[in-house]
């Protein structure tokens, strides 16, 4: 099995919409170290939301491990996580703002 060391996903999504960050692809696991968080506003501060959803399942309230969390005014939050993902399943997040953008890295293991 080979590990690949990488940029998972990124994205600046339009505000207040969920958008997929990340799939796991088939016949692949994956280990996500971090996700970054960055407002880009440097006037007002912001909110988001990140989900997991299993095997790509509709996004529901049991799927979130961070709620309308507040990342200031021109700040970052990195949250260092170590969550693993199995085939199919999606990280899915959400801003109150379109000037809050997500990187996620991570390992994926073929």
């Amino acid at each position: 099995m080979a590990t690949i060391y990488k940029v998972l996903g990124q994205s600046n999504p339009a505000a207040t919409t969920a958008t997929t960050l990340y799939t796991c692809p088939a016949a692949t696991q994956t280990i996500v170290s971090s996700i970054i968080v960055c407002n880009q506003n440097t006037s007002s501060n912001g909110s988001y939301r990140i989900a997991i959803r299993p095997d790509g399942a509709a996004l529901s309230s049991q799927h979130y491990i961070s709620y309308d969390t507040t990342v200031g005014a021109g700040n970052s939050t990195a949250l260092t996580l170590g969550l693993t993902l199995d085939a199919g399943d999606v990280i899915t997040v959400y801003s109150s703002s379109s000037t809050i953008s997500f990187s996620a890295f991570g390992s994926e293991i073929a």
